[in-house]
């Protein structure tokens, strides 16, 4: 379509009258969006809370476990010295 259809097209467009709108449609968006919050807020208070148990987990594990502590050696060391006694 070349630029004098498609200006002929958009005059034509504009020239209509605008669609009917439902009665009820700002009721129910406001509904829709309501609810939509809602949802976006438990979500958001239920992330928060799983990072907080997270952490709570992790920390009780860390303080039990020690992985900063070498583990203890699973062979004893040669004793040398002591057909001398």
């Amino acid at each position: 379509m070349n630029r004098p259809g498609r200006e002929a097209a958009a005059r034509q467009i504009m020239e209509q009258s605008p669609p009917r709108v439902p009665p009820d449609l700002c009721a129910e968006a406001v509904r829709r969006g309501g609810r939509m919050l809602r949802r976006r807020t438990a979500a958001r208070r239920l992330m928060w809370l799983l990072l907080g148990a997270a952490a709570v987990v992790f920390t009780v594990w860390a303080l039990t476990a020690q992985p900063w502590v070498e583990p203890p050696s699973e062979t004893t060391p040669p004793v040398t010295g002591w057909e001398s006694w």
